[in-house]
């Protein structure tokens, strides 16, 4: 006889009580607020990040914090709850293929360069689109502006700082450590800090993917999409490049992550190479001519 086997069963080894049915709560509130679909294989790691919150909170099981999130709708426990389920890898100059190519790309431009990075995580990629643009220019100071966004509350603050330990940056070259680096001497010996001409091309600011209405005007040069659309499903994948449309000059580059494929999603966009898309030429954004108002530092 096959014996049937009960899903809703807690695991009595555990701190907190957490079940299948727990897991599947968690499942939906992080899709309806961040569009970010979770795994079977992902309720270990739902368990080990959201314990930490019930440990925060006093909470003593998730059901009872489930219910609370959902009943105050507290707005400051709502931004923990979709931090601690955020996944945040990223390295400098991660995926390297991709900055030649935007280097390529903005030296043929005669006005300001304006680049969107929507999951900038703590900061390694806006920081090293920043030094992809100072060396393009010849300059520290060029003319280019960068919006990094992120729905993580807690990378945005790192990567605001700025500063970043030793290691971070051991597979940098020696002229790129110099010219964009600085050390921590004394008590700050270990770390480096980004030179503040780099920090000066960047804006950062929360933003969820997810919402109807971006905080975000103008045309945009190039978007950086990397390795955040694995997280979503094919619709939600769809809706949001339907929104970068408009949001791109019509020689607009988007790079996306070295898993991800546009191509079964939106028609919107063609492949130009690897993991770089471009505007189809089909789609009427891709053939406009009508200027946006450029995204000004600062502006929301």
């Amino acid at each position: 006889m096959t014996k049937s086997i009960d899903k809703t069963r807690s695991d009595t080894s555990k701190e907190f009580s957490f079940n299948s049915k727990d897991f599947d709560r968690v499942r939906d509130l992080i899709y309806k607020r961040a569009g970010i679909s979770l795994a079977d294989s992902k309720q270990e790691m739902v368990y080990s990040r959201l314990a930490r919150r019930l440990r925060a909170t006093g909470i003593s099981s998730f059901s009872e914090y489930l219910d609370d999130l959902e009943r105050n709708q507290n707005e400051s426990e709502w931004e923990a709850f979709t931090n601690a389920l955020t996944t945040n890898l990223t390295s400098f100059f991660r995926e390297e293929h991709h900055f030649p190519i935007l280097a390529e790309h903005i030296a043929k431009k005669n006005e300001t360069v304006n680049i969107w990075c929507s999951a900038s995580s703590t900061g390694e990629e806006p920081y090293s689109i920043a030094m992809t643009l100072c060396e393009a220019f010849g300059t520290l100071r060029p003319p280019a502006h960068i919006i990094a966004t992120d729905i993580d509350t807690n990378v945005l603050e790192t990567a605001s700082r700025g500063v970043y330990n030793l290691d971070r940056i051991e597979k940098l070259s020696a002229e790129r450590t110099r010219k964009f680096f600085l050390k921590g001497k004394g008590a700050q010996e270990g770390l480096v800090r980004v030179r503040p001409e780099l920090r000066d091309l960047i804006t950062f600011k929360q933003l969820n993917l997810l919402e109807d209405n971006w905080p975000l005007s103008g045309e945009f040069d190039a978007i950086f999409c990397r390795n955040v659309m694995i997280y979503f499903d094919k619709p939600t994948q769809g809706k949001i490049l339907k929104k970068f449309v408009p949001l791109m000059k019509p020689d607009g580059l988007l790079f996306a992550g070295h898993s991800e494929n546009f191509l079964y999603v939106s028609d919107d966009f063609k492949l130009r190479g690897k993991t770089v898309y471009d505007l189809s030429k089909s789609h009427p954004a891709g053939t406009r001519t009508t200027t946006l108002r450029h995204l000004q530092k600062g502006n929301p």
